[in-house]
């Protein structure tokens, strides 16, 4: 039996791989972010994990990172697409300035999905002030833009694991005890949340607003 692939299934492949390769990028500087930062403020234990480096190899969660990503791009069309890094483990060595380390290390991941968002654009754009910019290039603009504005939003929900559950605990200053029982039922209350309307629908006006925010700029210099 012989196996063609048209030209057009192999376009889209060829933007499912790439979806996947900025996801693998995205993620692995997220969790770079969280160790740096640590290390700043004096925690060792990143750095003797060896978390403080954007190897992806130092990152990558098999089912995370890899298994669940691959699924969601290659057996489902468009960006509805998330995933997630090995945690970054800290001891927070500082007793007098625990709460403010821990909510500093915690926005250092999602915001450096901002600051990848913003270089895109600006890199995108200074390009497109002298050249012309291919349609396979906006592609991959988008998509990036995209991919890490939905990272930044969906990473603040306050919901163990995910980074917004550490701001939530120090807002409340939940017990470590109380904490870790939520983290317990955090990957359920996660999947009833995806899969409801209404918090797809805000979760889209949002990704709308912020990805449109972004892409403004790119159109502001380049035209």
């Amino acid at each position: 039996m012989e196996f063609v692939l048209t030209s057009n299934e192999l376009s889209q492949y060829s933007e499912k791989f790439i979806l996947f390769l900025v996801l693998l990028a995205s993620i692995s500087v997220h969790e770079w972010a969280h160790a740096v930062t640590a290390d700043r403020l004096g925690d060792q234990l990143p750095r003797n994990q060896g978390r403080v480096t954007l190897d992806p190899r130092s990152h990558i969660d098999l089912i995370g990172t890899i298994l669940l990503p691959m699924v969601m791009i290659f057996a489902s069309p468009g960006f509805a697409v998330f995933g997630w890094g090995k945690p970054v483990q800290i001891s927070l060595p500082n007793l007098k300035s625990r709460k403010r380390d821990d909510i500093l290390i915690t926005l250092a991941g999602p915001f450096s999905n901002l600051a990848i968002a913003l270089i895109t654009v600006l890199l995108f754009s200074i390009f497109g002030l002298f050249f012309e910019i291919p349609q396979s290039l906006f592609y991959v603009l988008f998509i990036t833009v995209n991919l890490n504005c939905l990272l930044f939003l969906f990473n603040l929900i306050p919901i163990p694991p995910l980074d917004g559950s550490h701001l939530l605990k120090n807002a409340f200053n939940l017990k470590t005890v109380t904490f870790n029982k939520l983290s317990k039922y955090g990957f359920f209350i996660l999947l009833i949340l995806i899969n409801l309307p209404i918090f797809n629908q805000v979760m889209s006006d949002c990704l709308l607003v912020l990805r449109s925010f972004f892409l403004s700029i790119f159109s502001q210099i380049v035209h």
